[in-house]
């Protein structure tokens, strides 16, 4: 009996030790495990701001004359009067749609029922038919009116609502969100994925002049994004309703105080892409311009990060390096 209670005791004795053996080594590993971890994630955030850095850094594009913009009557009569050219795969196709389908049939039609409106005149004056026809029906015509417009519309139809649909498409998950806030008289582009934010103003007129940018387009914070990749682009408004407007990229949004709207773009190209407000706010809503600015992703992750943001990712891609390097040193 005494024997076994010396046994009991001396087998608690041991496991008492082995766990106070363990708790010390935690103790020491533990703080090791953490510095290790932080120091890789800096190492591997620090990395990415080199290789960005390597890449050349953030400088404000020029922009292109005649692209983005609005042509001058003096510089191109016919050019002014129409669509702007589109640099997204929804602008293409509406303006397609325009060239190949609408221009046309409204041409035909109005050139037809001139001529008929010309015939009407010249063959049934009073002149000419002095004695005017009494007939009031004819089923020929009535059919062929009601049924040819029918058929345009349906003509029509068909790729308006593919249009209509490719705009309301979803942007993926990954898309990256930019928030346009409108206000009295100006915007806020706000980046919440990398924790960055700005605000729009209007250059002067001395300013546009010396940067080379269309006068009471140019502002001085750009909307900046990368091309060629989804965009999530949120509009609200912080006071009364306003509209994000870009003609060059087909993309008009209402910002609607209290209320969230949201839409996909695809910029195909680099460049810089101006527009206006497009709802009436107020005696300077005209002075509310919104420049976009499209980068390589290269570059727009340049720019996050002189404007004191991060990129999305790095720190995960840190920690999953820190874990590896963790699990790899009890081996050693």
């Amino acid at each position: 009996m005494i024997m076994g209670q010396a046994f009991a005791r001396m087998k608690f004795g041991l496991q008492l030790g082995v766990l106070t053996l363990m708790a010390a080594v935690m103790v020491v590993v533990a703080p090791q495990a953490a510095l290790a971890q932080d120091a890789a994630t800096a190492e591997t955030v620090a990395a990415a701001e080199t290789e960005v850095e390597a890449a050349g850094g953030y400088t404000p594009m020029a922009p292109t004359e005649g692209k983005g913009m609005p042509t001058a009557f003096e510089d191109d009569a016919l050019k002014s009067m129409t669509f702007q050219d589109q640099y997204t795969a929804d602008g293409q196709y509406a303006l397609w749609m325009h060239d190949a389908i609408l221009m046309p049939l409204i041409t035909i039609i109005s050139l037809f029922v001139l001529a008929l409106l010309l015939y009407v005149c010249v063959r049934f004056n009073r002149r000419a038919n002095a004695t005017p026809s009494k007939t009031t029906h004819n089923a020929l015509i009535e059919v062929i009116w009601t049924i040819v417009p029918v058929i345009i519309l349906v003509v029509v139809a068909v790729p308006s609502l593919t249009l209509l649909a490719a705009q309301y498409e979803n942007p993926p998950e990954d898309a990256i969100t930019v928030k346009a806030v409108g206000y009295q008289w100006y915007w806020g582009y706000e980046y919440p994925d990398h924790g960055v934010e700005v605000v729009s103003n209007m250059l002067t007129e001395e300013q546009a002049a010396a940067s080379g940018e269309p006068f009471q387009l140019a502002a001085d914070n750009r909307m900046v994004v990368p091309a060629g990749v989804p965009l999530r682009i949120q509009t609200t408004a912080a006071d009364v309703i306003h509209a994000f407007a870009v003609p060059s990229l087909w993309f008009k949004l209402d910002a609607v105080p209290g209320r969230l709207n949201e839409r996909m773009l695809v910029i195909e190209e680099p460049g810089v892409y101006y527009g206006q407000c497009s709802e009436l706010c107020g005696p300077r809503h005209a002075f509310m311009p919104i420049a976009v600015e499209a980068l390589p992703m290269e570059e727009f992750e340049a720019w996050v990060l002189e404007n004191g943001g991060s990129i999305p990712g790095t720190e995960e891609v840190a920690e999953a390096d820190a874990a590896e390097e963790t699990a790899e040193e009890p081996a050693a």
